[in-house]
């Protein structure tokens, strides 16, 4: 490698991120890198990312807001993520992350030899994969992630009034805008835990911000729009709901 590799390190905790800057140091002479960036969060690295133009990055799965595995899913939204390798102290996590095909796993505290051998693995390995990590985590997420000029926008989920699924993206509708995303609505719906609900077959609304319904006029009754509609707090036009999915919607709404 003509070029040193450049490594972002993304752990909670400070004395985990200098153990692991003096063992790259150690490792130099045999795979040469650069620490281009430290993160004690994953939100925070993900701000990093454009900026520092990270390769690789060394992430403890266990951090508080953001697991080390959301992280590197929301990597994924990015044209050229960095490689990931997991770092933990928690060996029970040592299948998930072998399963997910992340570059390499390690375990804390980081010996020199296995880290040596992880960043000389690196140029040949894959990155891990969006349904890969999603079945690897597949507890609610706390963030939907969009690329927006080389950078990575968090959209937290508290604020998402609805999704609608358009062509090969997914519209994510907030009180103050819009942004594609590409997930997918079956994926969201699972995982959410019933935040959010199906009204038709292509969008999913926030169940607790239902706070009305109302009949279509007259001749809006189609196979997927159906006669009602919902209201959602935040949101001034009526979502219709599919004749199929109403028995679902009808005892969530707020009277």
């Amino acid at each position: 490698m003509s070029e040193p590799l450049r490594i972002l390190i993304v752990d909670d905790e400070a004395p985990a991120r200098e153990r692991l800057r003096e063992i790259l140091a150690d490792c130099s002479a045999d795979v040469p890198s650069r620490v281009v960036g430290e993160a004690a969060g994953g939100v925070q690295a993900l701000a990093l990312i454009p900026d520092c133009q990270a390769q690789l990055a060394l992430v403890d799965i266990h951090m508080p807001g953001m697991s080390g595995i959301e992280f590197a899913r929301h990597l994924q939204v990015l044209e050229n993520p960095p490689g990931v390798i997991f770092v933990t102290a928690h060996d029970q996590y040592a299948v998930q992350a072998f399963e997910v095909n992340a570059i390499d796993y390690l375990l804390k505290p980081v010996r020199r030899a296995r880290l040596t051998a992880a960043l000389a693995r690196f140029a040949g390995s894959g990155g891990p994969e969006r349904e890969q990590l999603a079945r690897a985590d597949p507890g609610p997420r706390r963030y939907f992630s969009s690329a927006e000029r080389g950078r990575v926008h968090l959209i937290p989920v508290q604020e998402v009034l609805f999704l609608k699924a358009e062509l090969k993206y997914v519209t994510v509708h907030t009180r103050e805008r819009e942004f594609l995303i590409e997930d997918s609505l079956n994926q969201i719906e699972q995982e959410s835990g019933g935040r959010f609900v199906r009204v038709h077959r292509n969008c999913l609304v926030a169940a607790d911000l239902i706070r009305g319904a109302e009949r279509l006029r007259a001749g809006a009754d189609d196979e997927e729009g159906g006669q009602w509609a919902v209201r959602l707090e935040g949101y001034a036009e009526p979502i219709s709901v599919s004749r199929r999915q109403w028995s679902v919607i009808k005892p969530l709404v707020k009277r």
